[in-house]
């Protein structure tokens, strides 16, 4: 149990879903892991590689699993986080009575979660997603734009093909790229406006 003085503050004083992610907590610090702050959520690690992440979310707190999709789920906890998830998988809790029931459920997610990262077990890589032309064509004529877009994290560049490649029209896909242009630029992700 390596528990995180500096984290204590941020659980004890939290508005939203103090008790679940308090309980939360005991249970994944129960397995070992070591706690620290990372993306300005608690993260627990196993000898320095990420196994887990609370994340406060609106109407739920969720234990986000990094390779998540690799590991088995006989009691079906976890989930994708959306319909384009590839690795990240996590579980849902509402009550403090969730995190109880699924306590066993948790453990044995993060004993796989750590046997998976000492094999060094990785996710297979998506398909290269094409790029549409509306975009192509905004490199053409601004190639500074392109650099930034190919300078952004592989996961951050899929968020915005898939987002701008879902637009049917034309014109859409072109305003699509032009409101995402200075978060681009800026290097941020499609989701990390705030």
């Amino acid at each position: 149990m390596d528990k995180n003085a500096k984290l204590d503050s941020s659980f004890s004083q939290a508005t939203l879903w103090r008790q679940e992610a308090i309980d939360l907590r005991a249970v994944l610090l129960a397995c070992g892991l070591a706690e620290e702050l990372k993306w300005g959520k608690p993260c627990y690690t196993h000898d320095g590689r990420n196994i887990c992440l609370i994340q406060r979310m609106k109407g739920f707190l969720a234990l986000l699993f990094f390779k998540g999709a690799l590991l088995d789920d006989p009691d079906g906890i976890l989930e994708p986080q959306g319909p384009n998830s590839r690795q990240d998988y996590r579980a849902r809790f509402t009550s403090t009575g969730d995190v109880a029931r699924m306590a066993g459920s948790i453990q044995a997610c993060v004993r796989q979660a750590i046997a998976v990262n000492s094999t060094g077990l990785k996710v297979r890589k998506a398909a290269e997603l094409a790029y549409p032309d509306e975009l192509l064509q905004t490199f053409d004529e601004d190639p500074a734009f392109k650099d930034a877009f190919e300078a952004l994290t592989p996961g951050r560049r899929r968020g915005y093909l898939l987002h701008f490649a879902g637009a049917k029209k034309s014109a859409t896909r072109a305003a699509r790229i032009e409101r995402y242009r200075q978060d681009i630029l800026g290097g941020r992700g499609l989701h990390d406006r705030g």
